[in-house]
């Protein structure tokens, strides 16, 4: 089988680079134009570029993906298209030129969209999972061909969601190739739900929340890009939310520290408290409260914006 695959971020590239060294046969890829980066703002490749280059594998950036996409097909004669996290819908002609599938990070049609784990972590969900589905012009509404679900469990952050979707996924997508082509599903569009592109708002906590908001909100952006709040004047970040606990505000009441140990630091909420292990301080990597706590940089009776 000739494989066309398109994508573009490091989730993408886990998946190029899975599919070469189980011996698939990837004829071209197609990924989004190279970016500057880095206080030099130098043209950096995308992820996926760089494995195709590593593995001497034809790369284009069309910037008219029909005209240019279909002369890609045309040249390379693909059989099937697989498609990770390529940024771009894709239109007719050229979704009419061979049959193209997605790997979709949620259990489709629910969180259709850029960011799919954040917004099933931001939800609390406990079950979320993988889905491949064959494309078609809207977004992320296509026919199922394959889905696999997993627990999510109540401490786990996006780092590990993220790990589970890449481990999953592998297996899931040589699985549909080797049985392909399979039968089709389609969904149930009454059950849709949409997982917004991340934006720089979505990251503050908002304390006055309950806890397990709270907790939510600082899962869904640990290790990256990081939950944001205000202490002391200063933005920081925070990581490592599990444990809640149901406690009485104080006088100070929402975002207060009420404890420091080993475990981290007991924040208040709007109802109950939430324990949290690490702070980052501007221009500073993450550390523990407890050695916070101990430096001087946080007091109990603190409070967080």
């Amino acid at each position: 089988m000739r494989i066309l695959f398109m994508g573009t971020p490091e989730f993408a590239a886990e998946f190029l680079e899975f599919l070469v060294q189980e011996n698939f046969n990837i004829v071209a890829v197609i990924s989004q134009k190279d970016k500057p980066k880095g206080r030099g703002l130098k043209l950096q490749p995308t992820p996926v570029k760089e494995v195709a280059l590593k593995y001497g594998i034809p790369v284009f950036q069309p910037t008219n993906l029909i005209q240019e996409g279909l002369k890609i097909i045309e040249d390379s004669k693909p059989d099937i298209g697989i498609v990770v996290a390529f940024g771009r819908l894709l239109k007719k002609p050229f979704l009419d030129a061979i049959e193209f599938y997605n790997v979709h990070a949620s259990l489709l049609p629910k969180y259709r969209g850029p960011a799919p784990i954040q917004r099933a972590i931001e939800n609390g969900e406990r079950i979320t999972g993988i889905t491949i589905f064959k494309i078609s012009e809207g977004m992320d509404d296509g026919d199922i061909a394959l889905q696999r679900a997993f627990e999510v469990s109540e401490c786990e952050t996006f780092g590990d969601v993220y790990q589970k979707m890449l481990d999953i996924g592998k297996c899931l997508l040589k699985d549909f190739l080797l049985r392909y082509p399979v039968k089709l599903t389609p969904q149930d569009h009454s059950q849709a739900s949409y997982a917004p592109k991340i934006e720089k708002e979505d990251l503050w906590i908002d304390f006055s929340k309950p806890a397990e908001h709270v907790r939510n909100k600082i899962r869904a952006y640990d290790p990256f890009p990081g939950a944001k709040a205000r202490f002391e004047g200063l933005e920081v970040k925070l990581f490592g939310a599990c444990e809640i606990t149901n406690v009485e505000l104080t006088a100070n009441g929402i975002g207060e520290v009420l404890d420091v140990n080993r475990d981290g630091a007991l924040i208040t909420t709007g109802s109950g408290a939430v324990r949290v292990r690490l702070i980052q301080f501007p221009g500073k990597r993450p550390i523990h409260f407890y050695d916070a706590k101990n430096g001087g940089l946080v007091k109990l009776g603190s409070v967080f914006e």
